[in-house]
């Protein structure tokens, strides 16, 4: 067997046994720190760490057993290996200490071949069980790696799900409203800039939109280009999403101001049904679909600068919270003619904020 070194705590109140246990130990290649009773036993081993305890029975003050349940009922203790130190007559008291959660005896005299096999089959035991926890906590690193990467791709509902499951089943949700807000101008501004500029700016409009997505309870879908998508309504229930969506936009809108970039954005919003789910083999997505995102797009590319635009729809379902103005019908591509509205005050908002 590999003779393994360690960290040895000695604790005997007989100084002539302590003295000839400790040389032999030392000349093993140990390091050796001894303890004349119980209780200086229990300080030492709460203030340093320790590879094994060698542990007389009988003992002023706090006897062996005392300091062996001490250590057992201590969490972060009771992983020391304890070999007990016995003379001939303690059997039964060594059984005891056995049965208590004592690893090992040494009968007394010592023996100096099985003093080096016991002690070595100790810590080479203690060795294998911390190697043990250290890949336990190694695996519960990367789970926890994973679980955060899982946060990043997906809703939280939605991570939930799969880790239940190890699936997420499509549904459709009847009262969606969806958001759609774009940079004006981007493609132009992209072939002005150097993509050491464009790339930066558009992470700090991201993370911004982000920030006032999460704070107004919408669940931000994806970045498509230079568009940012979320909606209200799925996965959780809220009282009104279309309201929800709306102050969004309008908080979009204001924090526009914060671009280091000088952009203007067009927010647009739609209400309906839609369809979600999760797709994708190699790169997973959370998508949702349906005619409500293709007509909040639309409503969006047919808006005005700074300004959230919504359908008709969208108007009905916030109803007297805010004030509308029709700005007229557009020609929407695959929809006919559409009506949009531009918000021109949301109360409930304004009052949220005095």
């Amino acid at each position: 067997m590999k003779n393994s070194k360690g960290n040895l705590l000695v604790v005997d109140d007989n100084e002539m046994n302590r003295d000839l246990l400790t040389r032999r130990l030392v000349k093993e290649g140990h390091t050796v720190t001894i303890a004349k009773n119980g209780r200086e036993a229990v300080d030492l081993v709460q203030s340093s760490p320790f590879d094994l305890i060698l542990l007389d029975i009988m003992m002023p003050e706090m006897n062996g057993y005392e300091v062996l349940e001490r250590l057992k009922d201590d969490e972060n203790l009771r992983h020391i290996p304890v070999i007990m130190i016995s003379a001939l007559d303690e059997i039964d008291s060594v059984v005891r200490c056995i049965e208590m959660g004592a690893d090992d005896y040494l009968p007394k005299p010592f023996n100096p071949v099985l003093l080096r096999a016991r002690i070595g089959a100790s810590l080479e035991k203690k060795r294998l069980r911390d190697r043990e926890v250290a890949y336990r906590q190694q695996i519960e690193a990367e789970k926890r790696r994973a679980d955060d990467l899982l946060h990043v791709i997906f809703p939280r509902n939605v991570v939930q799900e799969l880790k239940d499951t190890n699936e997420v089943k499509p549904r459709r949700y009847d009262n969606v409203a969806v958001l759609f807000c774009d940079i004006i101008g981007f493609t132009a501004y992209c072939d002005r800039q150097q993509p050491e500029v464009v790339v930066p700016h558009l992470q700090e409009m991201v993370e911004i939109f982000e920030e006032v997505a999460e704070r107004h309870g919408l669940q931000k879908i994806k970045t498509i280009g230079d568009a940012f998508m979320a909606a209200s309504g799925i996965l959780t229930q809220v009282e009104n999403p279309a309201l929800d969506c709306i102050r969004c936009g309008l908080d979009m809108v204001e924090s526009t101001g914060r671009f280091s970039s000088g952009w203007l954005v067009r927010v647009g919003i739609h209400t309906g049904p839609v369809i979600a789910g999760v797709i994708g083999r190699k790169q997973y997505l959370f998508d949702i679909w349906g005619d409500t995102v293709n007509t909040a797009s639309r409503i969006e590319r047919y808006g005005q600068p700074n300004l959230v635009c919504i359908s008709d729809a969208t108007r009905q379902k916030a109803g007297d919270a805010c004030t509308y103005e029709s700005i007229g019908f557009v020609l929407a591509k695959g929809k006919g003619e559409i009506e949009i509205f531009r918000i021109v005050k949301c109360l409930d908002l304004q009052a949220r904020k005095k």
